[in-house]
């Protein structure tokens, strides 16, 4: 990959995770996976919208999403590096503009679909509600907005189970990752105005052998695993991630919820 990305400049044992993969060859970082992806997007019904993507990134969902015929196509990136890539990714038939989740400087009522992956579960709770404000804000009346998120399991879990969880996260993956439970992804959507319509789950199985075959395919696995052997602060990295989701598989999981703006 010719742009580069973001955090080039750390090594391998300071970079934040989701970019460690990204540098090794990885290309779908999504909680689900790519077939949880899928599902989201074809439940959110794109054809023909105005869809608003929040957090781009390599902009692999950006090229599913315009697979999928929408209207317009917007990405909304905070990183000039991931805007680049993003950019790159969606060409002329959509545009990248430059922007923090919470303010997107779009106009209200601009959109049919706002969608956001693996992004809320990296910022704190004050700042997961103020991008659902802005997402709400976004969307027209009857709108949907699409999130691919890391989940907890089971709702009733311990609140001390949950610190652990995030404090594991946060010294592997380098991020202070705050996934919620089902029920607290729930309420937030609720508490920002929302109607949650759907909400599906699947293993968060980001790092397993088949996971990644699936979401990468054979040649680009072969090319993750070449990359992993070659860099070995990069391999402690990516088996001390790979065991912090092992250790906590119980609790950990991918969700994804597809919410509507009420009518006017």
């Amino acid at each position: 990959m010719s742009t580069p990305l973001p955090f080039d400049e750390r090594d391998s044992a300071h970079i934040p995770g989701h970019w460690l993969l990204a540098r090794l060859g990885k290309r779908i970082l999504r909680p689900g996976g790519k077939e949880l992806t899928e599902r989201m997007l074809d439940a959110a019904a794109l054809p023909r919208t105005d869809v608003v993507e929040l957090a781009p990134g390599l902009g692999k969902t950006a090229a599913a999403i315009l697979h999928r015929k929408p209207a317009s196509y917007r990405g909304v990136e905070a990183d000039s590096a991931a805007a680049a890539l993003s950019a790159a990714a969606v060409g002329s038939a959509g545009t990248i503009t430059s922007g923090d989740a919470a303010e997107t400087g779009l106009d209200s009522d601009s959109a049919d679909v706002v969608v956001g992956e693996a992004m809320l579960t990296m910022q704190t709770d004050p700042h997961k509600a103020a991008i659902i404000a802005e997402a709400f804000r976004v969307l027209r009346p009857g709108g949907r907005y699409a999130i691919h998120e890391m989940a907890l399991e089971p709702d009733e879990l311990a609140e001390d189970t949950k610190t652990e969880i995030r404090k594991a996260l946060a010294r592997s993956i380098k991020v202070n990752a705050r996934p919620l439970t089902g029920a607290e992804w729930t309420k937030l959507l609720t508490d920002g105005g929302f109607e949650v319509e759907t909400v599906e789950l699947a293993p968060m199985a980001l790092l397993e052998p088949r996971r990644v075959v699936a979401d990468e395919g054979v040649a680009g696995t072969a090319r993750i695993i070449r990359n992993v052997l070659r860099d070995r602060p990069a391999r402690e990295r990516v088996l001390a991630m790979r065991s912090t989701f092992r250790t906590h598989r119980r609790s950990l999981t991918a969700i994804a919820v597809i919410a509507r703006k009420p009518a006017a």
